[in-house]
């Protein structure tokens, strides 16, 4: 098997999980979520019927996340969102800033804790019933100190 696939548990809405690999490039293809399984057969899971895809370290059976949401402000650029699950589950992950890097499909977001088994979550828009921007985080626009003010700037209002 090629060292590209990644090792991803699908979570469907009915609690059930399968374990298997992915394409990361396309893994979805025709509103269906293309799983090579851990037994060697493809497999395609209607999106509808998925939950989540956890994009794993490890297969395990334990808990995938251990935290579902941040305990202090996100240090990675990006945008800072809370999901809502159809089943009112909710969980926060950064999303990039450019939202054409996410598929059409859903949204491929970096879970509150790295350190844990998931890597990154991928969530059809078809699971959610709300998706809410908590914060913008990134890089601002900073001014050096004691710089001059650019003077090719044409102001708006004179004071």
């Amino acid at each position: 098997m090629p060292s590209t696939h990644k090792k991803v548990i699908v979570r469907k809405h009915d609690r059930d999980s399968i374990s298997g690999f992915v394409s990361p490039s396309n893994f979805v293809v025709e509103g269906k979520l293309e799983l090579l399984s851990t037994s060697g057969n493809v497999v395609g899971i209607d999106l509808h019927e998925i939950k989540a895809v956890y994009f794993v370290r490890e297969f395990s059976d334990g808990e995938l996340m251990t935290r579902k949401t941040f305990t202090t402000r996100p240090r990675t650029e990006g945008l800072w969102v809370r999901l809502k699950f159809k089943d009112s589950d909710v969980i926060e992950g950064i999303l990039p800033n450019d939202l054409t890097q996410n598929p059409d499909e859903g949204f491929l977001m970096n879970p509150p804790d790295l350190r844990s088994n998931a890597q990154r979550v991928f969530v059809p828009r078809d699971a959610l019933s709300s998706l809410v921007v908590i914060a913008v985080i990134g890089a601002a626009n900073r001014r050096r100190r004691g710089g001059q003010p650019d003077t090719r700037q044409v102001t708006l209002f004179e004071q």
